[in-house]
């Protein structure tokens, strides 16, 4: 048996029913079969991470044990008399807790044929949990993390390979939780919902998008390559909009796969995606697009380094401070996806645009009477910010490096 990818394939799904019945009997009568769930998850695990190529199931392995040992060991050190909020013990666990994704995502550039140590799917956003966890233990909202509730909240499978990313208290609420019967049939609803939402979304739209139209546009662009200046043509333009709505529609329908089983479980998982189509302006993007991620990078570090810069009062123009923030937020937010020039000017992208978006505004607000506000700014406003968006994502599809490099 190989690895089956989650939400791929209708062998995953079928295994997905088979598992979850006795779980969604149970939590209809009013009971977690908490010994079950665990035996469930381990089962989906295996067929997930140890298939036919079982280095994924070893590597997540370790993978859990070092974030276990890191985040366990931070919250014993708070949590003792001498243990005090040392911001270096702070920064070498928050350090730590990172290396394993940082070995992953620069071991391609070391040109090693080999898988390295922590390459698993999923480990992103494990990572995001781990940190967040760490976090939290600093600011005193978490108190206390029991091995297993650390286990059962990072190997949670509906979110462990495509998200969304969970907050430890609240998933702790609805596992320790056991809705009533009226809530429950409510979650079945929305979840069955979410299910048909997601298998539009991923198998119908994003087959016609990702699968029958990419590669069409895709060759069409590239035979203009030599014809045209940077290979700019109408076919690359239709490619920047085939490729934003498969980016779409494929990554929102495993979203809502991941969220929709989650609700099966009694788990009211955030949704990752509103509509960000329909957004404004850049900033109203980012809190509708890809929303647990955006809103961890926002909390977790755009947050944070507004805080330092203020608490130590490097920067006196809060203007500056929040262009600062915004250009470190997304250059990591580039680096992370990997460390290619698309992916690097993807982040540069997005952070001129979040800065030219504040200074408008700011603009805006000034000038108010003189710019008007209706129906029709309005509809401008979210055209120009999807096609913003759309050229945004044509530098991060990495297309341009084929037509101009390869």
């Amino acid at each position: 048996m190989h690895n089956i990818t989650p939400y791929t394939s209708p062998t995953y799904f079928i295994y997905l029913l088979l598992f979850l019945l006795p779980i969604m009997i149970g939590l209809f009568y009013g009971k977690r079969f908490r010994v079950y769930e665990t035996f469930a998850t381990l089962v989906i695990l295996v067929i997930t991470f140890f298939g036919g190529n079982m280095s994924q199931g070893f590597s997540l392995i370790a993978y859990v044990l070092v974030e276990m040992i890191i985040v366990l060991g931070y919250l014993r050190y708070k949590r003792s008399p001498n243990g005090k909020n040392n911001f270096w013990v702070f920064f070498w666990a928050v350090i730590l807790a990172i290396i394993p994704l940082a070995i992953v995502k620069i071991d391609p550039l070391m040109n090693n044929a080999t898988i390295s140590l922590f390459a698993f799917m999923g480990i992103s956003y494990m990572t995001f949990k781990s940190v967040e966890m760490i976090m939290e233990i600093r600011d005193g909202a978490i108190k206390e993390i029991k091995p297993w509730e650390f286990l059962r909240f990072l190997l949670f499978f509906p979110t462990i390979t495509s998200g969304p990313i969970d907050r430890f208290r609240r998933f702790q609420k609805d596992v320790l939780n056991v809705p009533s019967r009226d809530e429950y049939i409510e979650l079945l609803k929305s979840g069955t919902n979410k299910l048909m939402l997601g298998l539009l979304y991923k198998f119908i739209i994003g087959y016609v998008f990702g699968t029958l139209l990419l590669p069409k546009v895709s060759l069409l662009a590239l035979s203009y390559r030599d014809q045209a200046p940077l290979g700019i043509s109408w076919a690359l333009l239709a490619y920047m909009y085939v490729y934003s709505m498969y980016l779409f529609f494929d990554f929102a329908g495993y979203s809502l796969f991941a969220v929709a089983i989650s609700n099966f479980m009694g788990v009211k998982t955030p949704m990752n995606f509103n509509r960000p189509f329909q957004s404004v302006n850049i900033k109203d993007f980012w809190n509708r697009w890809h929303m647990t991620l955006s809103f961890w990078f926002r909390d977790f570090i755009y947050m944070r380094l507004m805080f330092f810069m203020m608490k130590k009062k490097l920067i006196k123009s809060r203007i500056t401070m929040a262009n600062i923030g915004y250009v470190a937020l997304f250059l990591i937010m580039g680096f992370w996806h990997g460390e290619t020039w698309f992916y690097i000017v993807y982040g540069i992208f997005h952070a001129t645009a979040m800065i030219t978006n504040d200074a408008w505004l700011r603009f805006k607000k000034k000038h108010r009477q003189s710019i008007p506000s209706n129906k029709f700014t309005k509809c401008l406003a979210i055209f120009i910010t999807f096609n913003v968006v759309c050229f945004s994502f044509l530098i991060f599809s990495g297309f341009l490096n084929t037509l101009w490099f390869s």
